[in-house]
């Protein structure tokens, strides 16, 4: 059976001294699959538009703000992780010069200024605590995971870099 993910994106907006990470916490809508959990900006790529494009949209959309230098830091595949079981191919990124000013709120809820050493203390996605030290480390080789979920629940976690 072929591979036939939902494309996304996943970004993480870096302050200009890079000791504070631009998060949405997802306590606005009681039927949201991410409630209370803290989690990237992002979402579905658009039939049109390159993964790059996609990135700069989403961030603007759900922060208000303009990607000036950014880094795609790797990619993961997430086979059954969504609301229905459908899987999901997230490119993430690593946004570290940016204009304008953030958004306070959005419709999925807070965004708020987190500390990148603090994030792991933050409700996340069990997941994200596999791939977040990825994002902010020193390596600049790309990593490429895949985290199958079932039932909500991550099942394992694989991971290549180049």
């Amino acid at each position: 059976m072929p591979y036939t993910p939902i494309v996304a994106t996943l970004g993480y907006v870096l302050s200009p001294d890079r000791r504070h990470v631009l998060l949405i916490h997802r306590n606005a809508r009681e039927d949201d699959q991410h409630l209370g959990k803290y989690n990237g900006l992002g979402g579905k790529l658009e039939r049109d538009e390159d993964v790059v494009a996609g990135m700069r949209r989403e961030i603007h959309e759900e922060a208000g703000i303009e990607c000036e230098d950014m880094a795609l830091r790797g990619t993961i595949s997430w086979p059954g992780f969504g609301k229905q079981g459908e899987d999901w191919l997230g490119f993430i990124f690593l946004i570290t010069r940016f204009s304008g000013t953030p958004y306070e709120r959005n419709p999925e809820g807070a965004l708020e200024w987190v500390a990148v050493d603090k994030i792991l203390d933050l409700p996340l996605w069990d997941g994200d605590r596999q791939f977040l030290p990825l994002v902010f480390d020193d390596d600049l080789r790309g990593f490429h995971g895949v985290m199958p979920y079932r039932d909500g629940k991550m099942v394992s976690w694989a991971c290549s870099r180049v």
